[in-house]
């Protein structure tokens, strides 16, 4: 057994971040082991973190199996797999690692909500098929500038794709459950109430039991017909039933999906439709980005070694 503390890897890192983790712990990667529990016994008296992601999480069952731990460090903002409440019964701090993938996110939005409006997939695959020589021009898509966008969920990620609509000309409102201070964009006090007022919904609210369902049936019949719709939030956050009635319907001109239930086996149905371009839960997948967030990580967890304050604790 090494000398180094022990370090519970819950989700699979770029191998940048291993080697940096393993540089000061021995590293146990949990979401690659057979058998679980036998490597929980192993790790269990020398581990002192646990890294997860936050579609992954952590619940109160890994952290009674290892007592020790003074940190679960999320490799993400999403924190909504994280029992947040047990780690708080146990003192166990919780991290993450907001604002260095803000940018990267709203880059993201803005693209499959263009990709999807434009139909960029089918122009592709209508010149590499040699349609366009034989067939001639495809067929004509819609615009997105001037468009009026609603955002669901005006936080950090929320507010920077409303910067970005700007540069669009887009008329801008957001649903939150109060409005806040200091932002001149149309609010309302839920996606419903919002609908009927947009051409466009993007999703950006964080995941989690409190938006589960958030943008409900009734929200997506209230959007108008040939609304193009984006999710880069959490696919918790979407009546996806609800989603794919309205696509099978043709209510939905065009949507971008980042993300889903049961990523990463969706829903086939969803393979389907042409006007709907599928991602696979990569709005922060750059590498800058990805090592921004393993820098952050890493700090939080060193701190937590140190026992210095963390730089992005959340609980």
């Amino acid at each position: 057994m090494s000398d180094k503390p022990g370090l519970l890897l819950v989700g699979e890192l770029p191998e940048w971040d291993v080697a940096a983790l393993e540089a000061d712990f021995h590293v146990f990667h949990y979401w690659r082991a057979a058998d679980k529990a036998a490597m929980l016994a192993e790790a269990r008296d020398s581990t002192v973190a646990i890294v997860t992601k936050g579609e992954i999480g952590a619940d109160g069952a890994l952290m009674d199996a290892l007592p020790k731990t003074k940190i679960i460090a999320c490799y993400g903002v999403g924190v909504d797999a994280i029992d947040l409440d047990a780690a708080r019964a146990r003192g166990i701090p919780v991290t993450n690692t907001p604002d260095v993938l803000t940018e990267e996110v709203a880059d993201f939005a803005i693209l499959l909500m263009l990709g999807a409006a434009r139909r960029v997939r089918d122009g592709d695959a209508w010149v590499r098929s040699g349609a366009w020589a034989a067939r001639g021009p495809m067929a004509l898509t819609t615009r997105v500038s001037g468009k009026r966008l609603g955002i669901v969920g005006l936080g950090r990620i929320g507010s920077a794709i409303a910067r970005r609509a700007e540069g669009f000309g887009m008329p801008i409102a957001y649903s939150a459950r109060t409005r806040k201070d200091g932002v001149a964009y149309d609010w309302y006090p839920t996606p419903a109430a919002m609908a009927p007022h947009v051409d466009v919904l993007c999703v950006a609210a964080a995941g989690g039991a409190a938006t589960r369902g958030l943008v409900d049936r009734t929200a997506i019949e209230a959007l108008p017909p040939g609304v193009i719709f984006v999710n880069v939030s959490r696919g918790t956050v979407v009546d996806e039933a609800a989603l794919l009635d309205a696509l099978r319907q043709g209510r939905i001109g065009a949507a971008g999906l980042d993300v889903f239930l049961n990523e990463p086996n969706i829903d086939p149905e969803f393979l389907t439709f042409p006007n709907v371009l599928l991602q696979p839960h990569a709005a922060s997948g750059s590498i800058e980005t990805r090592k921004d967030m393993g820098r952050l990580m890493r700090e939080n967890v060193a701190a937590a070694m140190a026992g210095r304050t963390l730089p992005t604790r959340i609980a």
